[in-house]
């Protein structure tokens, strides 16, 4: 993009944004009031095992069709592209590599597909865990903050040691 050009982007843009004319922004959240940017008063994203289990019992049946169907038999493939080649057809070498190709091809999704499957069954396990491990560092740390206010005062409460000094009354 040559530089002018550029700049009269940048020209064209700034006249329709203070042209008043509708326009987007993506650089920010939109202000609705009753909106949270918290996911905790919002609801927390939450997974069934079922529903993992599900997805993987999906990825296997896919597995097991590709594998099934879609597999070029490799040695009917590989000798019919060898038998034109050695007759002088230039369509043997462009047959082997078309089926080199889908081959490689096939292998990757056929990986893909059971490593969805695997990872499915592992993932609810994996993330209990991640979820327990968090739960008691986040625990340990408001059990730490609790220790601390009950040594001056209630739990929770302003510490009145910061007070300042009240004045004394003279009788």
């Amino acid at each position: 993009m040559a530089w002018d050009e550029w700049e009269q982007l940048k020209t064209d843009a700034l006249a329709r944004q203070q042209g008043g004319a509708a326009h987007m922004q993506l650089n920010h959240i939109p202000t609705d009031p009753g909106a949270s940017p918290f996911p905790g008063r919002t609801g927390d994203l939450k997974v069934s095992q079922h529903d993992l289990a599900s997805i993987g019992s999906q990825a296997h049946t896919l597995y097991d069709q590709l594998w099934d169907k879609a597999r070029l038999s490799d040695t009917s493939v590989d000798s019919a592209a060898g038998d034109l080649t050695k007759q002088g057809f230039a369509l043997g070498s462009g047959l082997q590599h078309v089926s080199d190709k889908w081959a490689a091809q096939l292998n990757t999704l056929l990986d893909a597909c059971a490593h969805i499957s695997n990872h499915m069954q592992v993932t609810k396990k994996i993330h209990v865990g991640d979820e327990d491990y968090i739960y008691r560092q986040m625990s340990s740390i408001d059990t730490l903050d609790d220790g601390f206010n009950e040594r001056v005062g209630d739990p929770g409460k302003h510490n009145p040691v910061y007070d300042p000094p009240k004045p004394s009354k003279k009788n």
